[in-house]
């Protein structure tokens, strides 16, 4: 919890002078579910599968002891520092250049008509922290 914040900068620009990247959102207090909505029109909700990227054990502990997943995602990144967001076919060239430029880079989810639902949605998410080290089931919480 005490690691300096990630600069992600260099590696970013990169991206998007090399591929049309429609939107990066850096994922601070807030998590997910704040911090996405700030860079998708209001009419788009991005679809995350939890499953698609290790979340760190420090997670899974702290789950444990003091906050609900829904809380957990709400005030931690939860493993996920930066989110491009690029068409399909450009997604292939990002991932490239930020591997080049010494990201971890993991296909988290997609962007989807919204409707009534919200503008965030973590499939999976139970299930990841328990990956993580939950020690206990926490939809049961």
């Amino acid at each position: 919890l005490m690691t300096p914040t990630r600069l992600y900068v260099k590696s970013c620009l990169a991206a998007a002078r090399a591929t049309p990247v429609k939107a990066f959102a850096h994922i601070t207090g807030g998590g997910l579910p704040e911090n996405l909505p700030r860079v998708l029109p209001d009419d788009c909700s991005a679809r995350l599968d939890a499953n698609s990227w290790p979340i760190p054990p420090v997670f899974g502990w702290l789950c444990d002891r003091t906050v609900t997943p829904t809380e957990m995602a709400r005030t931690f990144n939860c493993g996920i520092g930066m989110v491009a967001i690029l068409s399909a076919t450009d997604a292939a060239r990002a991932i490239d250049i930020l591997r080049e430029h010494g990201e971890t880079v993991y296909e988290i989810g997609r962007i989807e008509p919204r409707g009534d639902g919200p503008a965030v949605i973590l499939d999976g998410f139970p299930a990841a922290l328990e990956r993580a080290g939950a020690s206990v089931p926490v939809d049961t919480r």
